[in-house]
């Protein structure tokens, strides 16, 4: 596995993809959420918008359509998401990234 025990180790939380396509481990505060991402399947976001996001790839690449902009970042790269705008995502397996939301409670975390 690409992650550490010990990050393996953190919470899940719950998504909108089925637990077979992708795999979470997070860390929560009152400030904000951070949470890896392991992508098993492919996976297409539809087109959404929330409050910030701040991201980078570690492993594989990302597409990101962010205000009608289409760019695939890869390991290394970062990607900032301004609060309310929309975008939209095409994640191929194998892809690891480390997002981190303005948002505490964007996600609820499992346990």
């Amino acid at each position: 596995m690409f992650l550490p025990d010990f990050i393996r180790g953190f919470p899940a939380i719950d998504l909108p993809v089925p637990d077979d396509a992708v795999t979470t481990n997070v860390l929560r505060s009152d400030h904000g959420l951070a949470v890896f991402f392991t992508f098993h399947k492919d996976v297409d976001l539809p087109a959404h918008a929330h409050k910030g996001q701040w991201g980078t790839v570690l492993k594989g690449s990302v597409e990101l359509t962010i205000g009608g902009e289409t760019r695939t970042y890869v390991p290394g790269e970062t990607y900032t998401i301004p609060s309310g705008t929309l975008h939209a995502a095409r994640i191929p397996a194998g892809t690891v990234v480390l997002d981190v939301f303005e948002e505490p409670d964007r996600y609820r975390v499992r346990g």
